[in-house]
């Protein structure tokens, strides 16, 4: 039996902040005291929370391919983006591959299936700090979503799948204005190619978006994979989004939308940058007014690893209504419920030691130890 003491720390639970000590033992949290202890590791008065679950992040793709046709070594990849979350206090992580892709590019059938697979040898060669699971982002307007999806049909790995279609006038691009700054300005096309490029889009959604919605969400309810939505705009995106059993509203760009599914027992995911930032990169609506309304559950650091804690203080700074423990929730104990990890995302008796030590400086918090079943892995 091995065992651990932290104390003199400011303990963050789902309800409340303990000054108090913990004992770990075999990995695991045996014992939460208020008070010091007499031995074990002094923190200080610096904050112990929860290992960060992150359940959407696009972050090792810039890692895969950080300029546009680039393709990294995998494996070197997959070691930079680890070790860039795991040192923002993230424990677990879900890595989104996509799936689908189109004319306006993505990976080749087979290309995400090779990097699934090269980061479940860097897990055996012990190359990496936190957990990876599998989160396949499935484009549903591209015709070869199912043929990309079939390549994890036997990875346990797989353990959130969202439902997402980038389509003009719809979701994220509500108007079109949205959509040209986006696809035209951004990458240069002239008016003649962004018409033929807008056509092909709405011709490709017209004819795959339901019927792939409908395959992708029986698929996961028979595996048991957590289904998300993406980008619902309107209540009728809402009732869809309940008959494929959706559990998880990822960045909902209405009010309504949000609403509605945060009452339909759905965790509304947001961008922590968009917290940090006060608004959203895309021009749709601002997370801090849905935690105001108190339909925010869940905060993903999409692109910034670093913006995931650093929202949940922002949340706790800035919103009336929202303590500490309740945000940290936001990052750990709530994104582990909706995808059904029950031993992780909170300091309680029994649970894994996936911890981190947390101070605050000038605003910004400072990530000052982390550990994954009570190994020090930052």
């Amino acid at each position: 039996m091995t065992e651990q003491i932290f104390t003199n720390a400011r303990i963050v639970l789902e309800d409340r902040i303990l000054d108090g000590s913990v004992v770990i033992r075999d990995g695991k949290i045996a014992e939460i005291a208020e008070g010091s202890s007499a031995a074990g590791e002094d923190f200080g008065g610096d904050f112990l929370i929860p290992g960060l679950i992150e359940l959407h992040t696009d972050h090792l793709e810039s890692h895969y391919s950080p300029r546009p046709g680039v393709r990294w070594h995998m494996t070197s990849a997959i070691q930079a983006h680890d070790a860039q979350v795991t040192t923002s206090g993230i424990t677990t992580v879900f890595d989104c591959l996509r799936m689908g892709s189109d004319e306006d590019g993505g990976f080749d059938r087979g290309e995400m299936r090779a990097l699934a697979d090269a980061i479940q040898a860097a897990e055996r060669d012990d190359r990496l700090r936190a957990e990876h699971l599998i989160h396949l982002r499935c484009e549903v307007a591209s015709d070869n979503v199912l043929d990309h999806f079939a390549d994890f049909a036997n990875d346990p790995h797989v353990r959130l799948a969202s439902l997402m279609d980038h389509s003009p006038g719809q979701r994220q691009f509500q108007t079109m204005e949205q959509y040209t700054l986006y696809y035209k300005t951004k990458r240069g096309l002239t008016d003649e190619q962004f018409a033929r490029f807008v056509d092909s889009r709405l011709a490709l959604s017209a004819r795959y978006s339901a019927p792939h919605r409908d395959a992708l969400a029986k698929a996961c309810a028979e595996r048991g994979i957590t289904v998300a939505s993406h980008d619902d705009a309107t209540l009728a995106h809402v009732e869809e989004a309940k008959g494929h059993g959706v559990r998880l509203a990822e960045f909902p760009t209405s009010i309504e939308a949000a609403e509605a599914s945060h009452q339909a027992g759905m965790s509304v995911l947001m961008g922590a940058p968009n917290v940090v930032r006060g608004k959203s990169h895309s021009g749709n609506i601002a997370a801090r007014d849905l935690a105001e309304r108190g339909v925010l559950d869940v905060l993903s650091s999409d692109y910034v690893p670093l913006s995931l804690l650093h929202a949940a203080f922002v949340l706790a700074d800035d919103v009336d209504g929202i303590e500490l423990p309740s945000a940290v929730a936001m990052v750990t104990a709530t994104p582990a419920r909706t995808v059904g990890l029950s031993d992780r995302g909170r300091i309680a008796e029994g649970l894994r030691a996936d911890l981190v030590r947390v101070r605050r400086h000038e605003g910004v918090p400072v990530i000052r130890a982390v550990w994954r079943t009570a190994n020090r892995v930052a």
